[in-house]
């Protein structure tokens, strides 16, 4: 009987051992796994509600002022997403012209700004307002262009064109491609 006993803790002992040599050099056991770079740099960094953010040009004046409802940055790749954004874009002279859309994309880094749709921009100081699907907006050199179909308006005018230039700097808009307007004639009081 104390035969039997011995042979019995044995066999346990050699099968516990064995299952534990098992697990020890199972590839399917639990891994290190490393941090994936790419999957990391789509993570949102911050998610804000009721947000605005102003991007700063060198000699520290106001280059751009936005305000969303909802902001979500990536800070990996300085990206920031904006619902429904509001945007103020300053001019060399300080003037203020007013952007918005459905959805906004600025890249802090490069303070471009990617505005799609109904994507807005107004002059106010001109009376004029432009309405484009997909709006691009160069913080650094005062650029804006869309490459979808636009119309500009200043009541009673209106032009529509296939692409668009607006350099705020100098106050110039250029449309391009199958550009057509209306100019109804003054008219007398």
């Amino acid at each position: 009987m104390f035969k039997r006993l011995k042979m019995r803790v044995w066999l346990t002992g050699l099968v516990v051992a064995l299952g534990a040599l098992l697990v020890w050099i199972d590839p399917r056991g639990p891994q290190e796994a490393g941090i994936d770079p790419e999957a990391q740099a789509q993570e949102p960094g911050h998610v804000l509600e009721n947000a605005e953010i102003t991007l700063f040009g060198d000699s520290g004046s106001v280059l751009q002022s936005l305000t969303t409802p909802r902001l979500i940055h990536t800070p990996q790749r300085g990206e920031t997403w904006a619902e429904r954004p509001q945007a103020t874009l300053f001019d060399s002279e300080d003037r203020q012209w007013l952007a918005s859309a459905e959805v906004g994309t600025l890249n802090t880094a490069t303070q471009t700004l990617l505005l799609s749709g109904s994507a807005r921009l107004i002059a106010p100081d001109e009376g004029w307002q432009l309405d484009t699907e997909l709006l691009h907006y160069d913080g650094l050199t005062q650029h804006a262009w869309s490459n979808t179909p636009v119309l500009l308006q200043q009541p009673p005018q209106q032009m529509s064109a296939l692409n668009m230039d607006v350099w705020l700097n100098d106050s110039q808009v250029r449309l391009t491609d199958n550009v057509r307007g209306t100019h109804p004639p003054a008219t007398q009081r």
